[in-house]
């Protein structure tokens, strides 16, 4: 069976949901180093001008993550969907307040924070150390979450990729609906686009060494990293 068929079929009621870093742009040593490939980029354009709706959804803010992307047609909601609920800024304070009690580098992305360990000298002790703040997040009331070689401190309020992408397919009331992803977090968009109960759906994991076996078992179709990935967007 060709799941992508009923997509291609009717694009004006299908909405194209992507996570960005891992998924559209490959994985760098440093996140400021990502880059989406011209090839993929073209792709989204073209979908964009066909589809009902394309988005990304980032760990980044929505403005880097629009920046990374820079295709012009596509909502970008970033912060792992935290910037779509209202009550994530209302928490801002505890993030920073936090942000300033731990001693180590991180990406400040106000909603939330995210301690990256690629590249480390010693990968392993530096996962060690931050699950100690880890565990101190979790005592003061935030939410820390694993990714690749990533911590992720965010609110403790029922907001994440699952929700953000239940809400841009109400925004345009899709009726169908594809999500592409690699990581932890992406697990919650799968999740999301099931709750969302459109008449036809397909979730894509693509693969690496580091991403969660989850992902993989919960997808419709796999491939094996960005440039798979783009291949596809080309037969929609």
């Amino acid at each position: 069976m060709d799941l992508l068929a009923p997509l291609r079929e009717a694009p004006k009621e299908t909405a194209l949901l992507f996570d960005v870093d891992g998924t559209l742009a490959p994985i760098a040593p440093l996140p400021e180093l990502a880059r989406v490939p011209p090839e993929t980029r073209a792709e989204l354009a073209r979908l964009a001008r066909s589809y009902l709706l394309v988005a990304c959804i980032s760990g980044r803010t929505g403005k880097e993550a629009e920046a990374l992307v820079g295709v012009e047609g596509i909502r970008y909601v970033g912060n792992h969907g935290l910037e779509l609920d209202d009550r994530a800024a209302a928490l801002a304070g505890l993030i920073a307040a936090f942000r300033d009690s731990v001693a180590l580098p991180v990406e400040d992305k106000v909603l939330s924070l995210s301690y990256h360990y690629r590249g480390a000298e010693d990968e392993q002790a530096a996962r060690a150390e931050l699950e100690e703040v880890a565990e101190r997040a979790r005592a003061e009331g935030l939410d820390p979450r694993w990714g690749r070689k990533v911590l992720e401190v965010r609110p403790l309020i029922p907001a994440d990729k699952g929700t953000a992408v239940q809400a841009l397919l109400a925004s345009v009331a899709a009726r169908r609906g594809l999500y592409a992803g690699d990581d932890t977090t992406d697990l919650d968009a799968f999740a999301g686009l099931a709750r969302a109960a459109l008449e036809h759906t397909v979730r894509v994991a693509v693969e690496s060494e580091e991403g969660p076996g989850d992902l993989v078992a919960a997808a419709d179709l796999t491939v094996s990293g960005p440039d798979e990935l783009t291949r596809l967007l080309a037969t929609l």
